[in-house]
């Protein structure tokens, strides 16, 4: 894989990321202009595997009897949405000690705590698994659950490598189990609905992702883009590992991301843009769960080819967050692991071991893509220069 010029990760950036963060704030403020409507019908609200006929609605009764593998933050916000899918009971909890589970299952009404991750995944008691423990754990802790025939609905990012990704699927398919890897932003509504109206052609042939936030949030809006088939033929990286930069991702037939690494501390717009030939889908802040998404179509001529710099005719609509849900003391939106757990309840009802909003060759492709990029940040830190 060729590697672009650290001078065009830099140009990228600063011709592209900044003005498209200007303008969709000034956008924003605009009504809706030019003659014809931009698509002819507001995208379709119904989750993908609704929508492509696999599943129905009213399988999110489907009973399911979670163990949870972690007491951390991100399983306690998993815990606060996910309970309220109808189908779902919040069975077990293990985590390190024996003290520290039982202290969780009491502030989270948990059934159970059991002693070790062993004895809860040996349970009759527990039908599917939540692995919300550090990346490094995650390959153990499913193997664990999956060889004891429990389905597994593991966090991001699923595993260290392609490698292990690749044998823990292949372990799943061998007990004929889910596993089912959490990017849970693509169960998000705003977020399902870039695909229909990508597939309609409203934007023309997709050119370029951008976005911000971490490198596995924003390449997975690269995949979004351009699904799980695409090669990536070259790539430039900025930055080293856990800190901010940036990656040029280049894929076949001249298709391109943007992509931009912020430490958490910070305040930035974290926005996702898919652009194509004829027109543009932006994913409003915060884009890695989205409430909002905004269609821009040019009637004719862009927009700023033209006299004072009009800009494109406009669509916004909204998708609120589930009302069931409360979460004090959440980060922005994380409701979103209400609709994966919904999704999740809905294919195994169907009979699937995966869910359409992000299966295991699209798990892979971005999985690929994030270790590539990590490794070159790993790289930079070496040899000690951010680029």
């Amino acid at each position: 894989m060729r590697l672009l010029s650290p001078f065009w990760v830099f140009r990228f950036a600063t011709l592209t990321g900044p003005l498209t963060v200007l303008n969709n704030w000034q956008y924003s403020k605009l009504p809706i202009m030019g003659k014809e409507p931009l698509l002819d019908r507001r995208p379709d609200v119904k989750p993908r595997d609704i929508l492509l006929g696999l599943t129905k609605p009213e399988n999110v009764g489907f009973p399911l009897r979670w163990g949870i593998v972690g007491g951390g933050e991100i399983s306690r916000q998993f815990v606060l949405a996910s309970r309220e899918c109808s189908g779902a009971t919040m069975a077990g909890v293990a985590t390190r000690s024996l003290a520290t589970a039982e202290a969780f299952a009491v502030a989270h009404d948990i059934e159970k705590a059991y002693d070790s991750i062993e004895s809860m995944v040996a349970s009759a008691d527990i039908d599917i698994v939540y692995i919300g423990t550090p990346d490094e754990r995650h390959k153990d802790h499913c193997m664990l659950a999956i060889s004891a025939g429990k389905h597994v609905l593991c966090e991001k990012m699923l595993a260290l490598s392609v490698g292990d990704a690749e044998e823990m699927y292949a372990a799943a398919q061998k007990h004929n189990v889910m596993l089912q890897d959490g990017v849970w932003t693509r169960s998000v509504p705003a977020v399902e609905q870039d695909r229909p109206i990508i597939a309609s052609g409203a934007i023309g042939e997709v050119v370029m992702a951008q976005s911000d936030f971490d490198p596995l949030y924003t390449a997975q809006a690269a995949t979004l883009a351009y699904g799980k088939d695409v090669k990536l033929v070259n790539m430039c990286v900025s930055g080293m590992l856990g800190g901010p930069g940036g990656a040029i991702l280049e894929f076949e037939n001249n298709r391109y991301a943007n992509l931009t690494f912020i430490a958490y501390p910070s305040e930035f717009p974290e926005v996702t843009e898919i652009t194509g030939t004829k027109g543009r889908i932006t994913l409003e802040q915060p884009a890695h769960c989205p409430t909002a998404l905004t269609v821009r179509i040019p009637s004719a001529t862009p927009s700023r080819y033209q006299g004072g710099n009009t800009p494109s005719p406009l669509q916004r609509f909204e998708y609120p967050l589930p009302a069931v849900v409360s979460m004090p003391n959440a980060f922005p939106n994380q409701q979103g692991f209400y609709y994966m757990t919904e999704a999740v309840h809905r294919c195994l009802a169907a009979g699937l071991l995966e869910c359409p909003q992000f299966g295991k060759a699209e798990s892979l492709h971005l999985l690929e893509i994030v270790c590539a990029i990590n490794a070159k940040r790993r790289e930079n830190a070496e040899i000690g220069r951010p680029l």
